[in-house]
């Protein structure tokens, strides 16, 4: 999914006003599906995070470390997107409101996920 959303955010189209897509920055004005504001630096965070999920998807416990220690990573981005202001220059990756619902979700889900799944593989 992270390989996609990368992927999706360097597509004209699926990303509205492309043209204003910056290397990184709150000056981005580029939105990918209209909502999520993306810079190049943002679609290649997700695409090397899509990279590192395969790359760890094939054993159990890679595959949970990735889903705790990236859902920590969400968790984080959702405290740096509450804690910047969105038009300063601080914010670097950028995030805007959606962004932050959407590290939120994630940071929660993928957690739950690691934490809560794969106990039966661990023993085998």
């Amino acid at each position: 999914m992270f390989l996609l959303i990368g992927a999706l955010g360097f597509l004209p189209g699926v990303t509205d006003d492309y043209a204003d897509l910056r290397l990184a920055g709150h000056q981005s004005g580029a939105l990918l599906l209209g909502v999520f504001q993306v810079s190049v630096l943002h679609n290649l965070l997700h695409l090397g995070f899509g990279v590192a999920g395969l790359a760890l998807a094939r054993a159990v416990r890679p595959a949970r470390a990735y889903l705790i220690g990236g859902g920590a990573v969400y968790l984080v981005l959702w405290l740096y997107g509450l804690a910047v202001d969105h038009g300063s220059a601080a914010n670097v990756i950028p995030v805007n409101t959606a962004d932050d619902l959407l590290h939120l979700g994630l940071g929660l889900g993928m957690s739950a996920l690691g934490l809560l799944t794969g106990r039966d593989g661990d023993r085998r």
